[in-house]
C-alpha cells in the first residue's frame, strides 16, 4: 500500500491521495524514438523516424575541377602515349633498316646525358643530396646494366624463336595497353603499379627486339625501352613539379616529334593519333567537368563510421 499524505488542518481521513503509479496514456504522450542501440524501444527493428533523412547530406565530398586545370594534368597521359607511339616508330624503322642501331645508340647516349644532367639541374641537386646517391653509383649502375644487357642480347635474340610473329605482335599490343593503364599518373588508385607498368613494357621491348635482324639491334631497342619508359618520366615529373612551363613545351614538342614519325609510315594512323591527343588534352577535360554536374552522392547516418584521430600511438 502507497503511504498516505494527510493534511494537517483536516481530519485522519478527509484528504487522502493515493500516490499514482499508472503508465502515461500512449494517445496523450507517445514514446520517442532514440537513436540508440543499448536502450529497448517499442519499435520494430526496421523502424525508420521522421527524423532520419534530417542529416541527409548531397555532395560534400565533390571536388570543383577548373577546366585548364585538368588539361594540364592531362600532359602526363599524352607523353606516355607519345612514349609508346615514339617507341613502336623506331622498332618499325629498326626493322626495315632504315635506322641503324649505331644511330640510335649515339642519340640516345646524347640525349640520356642532357636529361641526366638537366635533371640535377632543375632541383640543383636537393633530390640527390636526399636520396644520398653519388654520381660514381649511377656511372656503375649503367655500366652494370650495359655490360648484362649487351652480353645477353644474343640469347635475347633467340628468345622467342618458337613463337609465332603474330603472337609476339599480340602480346607487345597486350602488354603497351597494360603498361598505359598500371603507370603512376598521380592518382591514388588501387590500379597504380610503377612497377607492373615498367615490367610491362621491358616485356614487350624484349618481344618486339627478338623480332629485329641481329643481336646490336636487340641491345639497343633494350637499351632505348629503359631509355623512354624509365628514365624519361622520371624527368618529366621533376619538370612538371619545378617548372610547369618548360614541362607543357617538351610535352608539346615531344608530341609534334611522335605524330611526325607516325606520319612518314601512315598518314591515317598519324591522323588517328593526332585525333587521340586532342581528345584527351581538350575532350576528356570538358566531359569530366559536365559531368560533376550530374553528380548526386548522399550521405547520412547509414554511412559507416570515420575514425580522424591518429591511433598510430596504439601500434607502438
Amino acid at each position: 500500500m502507497s503511504p498516505v499524505l494527510q493534511s494537517p488542518n483536516s481530519g485522519p481521513y478527509t484528504s487522502v491521495k493515493w500516490e499514482s503509479s499508472a503508465t502515461p496514456d500512449p494517445v496523450s504522450d507517445p514514446p520517442r524514438w532514440k537513436k540508440v542501440l543499448y536502450e529497448r524501444q517499442p519499435f520494430p527493428d526496421n523502424y525508420v523516424d521522421k527524423s532520419f533523412l534530417e542529416e541527409l547530406r548531397k555532395n560534400i565530398y565533390v571536388r570543383r575541377y577548373s577546366y585548364w586545370t585538368v588539361v594540364f594534368e592531362s600532359a602526363m597521359v599524352i607523353q606516355q602515349l607519345c612514349s609508346v607511339c615514339s617507341f613502336s616508330v623506331i622498332w618499325w624503322y629498326m626493322d626495315q633498316d632504315l635506322l641503324s642501331p649505331q644511330k640510335l645508340c649515339g642519340v640516345g647516349l646524347a640525349f640520356t646525358l642532357l636529361g641526366y644532367l638537366l635533371f640535377d639541374a632543375v632541383d640543383k641537386g636537393a633530390g640527390r643530396k636526399e636520396c644520398g646517391r653519388t654520381r660514381w653509383d649511377d656511372l656503375k649502375s649503367s655500366l652494370v646494366f650495359i655490360a648484362f644487357t649487351y652480353g645477353f642480347s644474343p640469347v635475347l635474340k633467340t628468345l622467342t624463336e618458337s613463337i609465332s610473329t603474330d603472337t609476339i605482335y599480340a602480346m607487345s599490343v597486350l602488354m603497351l595497353i597494360g603498361h598505359l593503364v598500371f603507370f603512376d599518373y598521380g592518382a591514388n588508385a588501387a590500379v597504380v603499379s610503377s612497377t607492373v607498368s615498367i615490367n610491362m613494357a621491358i616485356f614487350a621491348s624484349v618481344c618486339l627486339a627478338s623480332r629485329l635482324p641481329r643481336s646490336l639491334h636487340a641491345f639497343t631497342m633494350v637499351t632505348f625501352a629503359i631509355q623512354i619508359f624509365a628514365l624519361w618520366p622520371s624527368l618529366q615529373k621533376k619538370l612538371r613539379a619545378y617548372t610547369p612551363r618548360t614541362y607543357i613545351c617538351v610535352t608539346f614538342l615531344f608530341a609534334l616529334f611522335s605524330v611526325a614519325g607516325l606520319l612518314s609510315i601512315s598518314g591515317v594512323g598519324a591522323l588517328l593519333f593526332f585525333l587521340l591527343l586532342m581528345s584527351v588534352v581538350f575532350l576528356c577535360p570538358y566531359c569530366l567537368i559536365r559531368l560533376q554536374l550530374f553528380k548526386d552522392n548522399i550521405h547520412g547516418p547509414w554511412d559507416e563510421a570515420e575514425i580522424k584521430e591518429d591511433l598510430s600511438r596504439f601500434l607502438d
